[in-house]
């Protein structure tokens, strides 16, 4: 799971599909783009959105995205459209190309729809976001 700064969307995408799967068999995380918040706990309004919903997310830590990733992960799911061009530029060739998608595409397939950032907003579009994210993840653990 892929934003940018891994506080906000991604972290709550990996602790919703976590929370779905069997994780001794499935492995999730998620990352950023970015460094800015390398070390940091997800955003206390993400936090606050997945403890409403039972998911526990404060022993996340934020992470860069990185290129060794794409031999670590089966599946990477980008947020918005500015993110997967960012890890594509990062991809070797058409099979490491071949693993990232757009999370929404698992709901609005082909429509490249963003996962709206709502670090600069209110807890409105956190409860959004989980919303979506939660749909997403649930279409996700049936192809899994």
């Amino acid at each position: 799971m892929v934003c940018l700064g891994n506080i906000c969307r991604s972290p709550l995408a990996e602790g919703i599909l976590k929370s779905k799967v069997d994780t001794s068999k499935v492995f999730v995380d998620s990352a950023g783009t970015g460094h800015w918040h390398v070390g940091d706990q997800p955003d206390k309004r993400s936090i606050a959105v997945g403890k409403k919903y039972n998911i526990d997310i404060t022993n996340q830590r934020g992470r860069q995205f990185s290129a060794r990733d794409f031999g670590n992960f089966d599946l990477i799911y980008v947020m918005d459209n500015s993110n997967r061009e960012n890890i594509l530029a990062l991809a070797e060739n058409d099979a490491q190309k071949e693993k990232v998608r757009l999370i929404l595409d698992e709901i609005f397939p082909g429509e490249n729809v963003d996962v709206p950032d709502p670090y600069f907003g209110g807890d409105a579009g956190f409860e959004n976001v989980f919303k979506m994210l939660d749909e997403a993840c649930n279409q996700i653990v049936k192809q899994l």
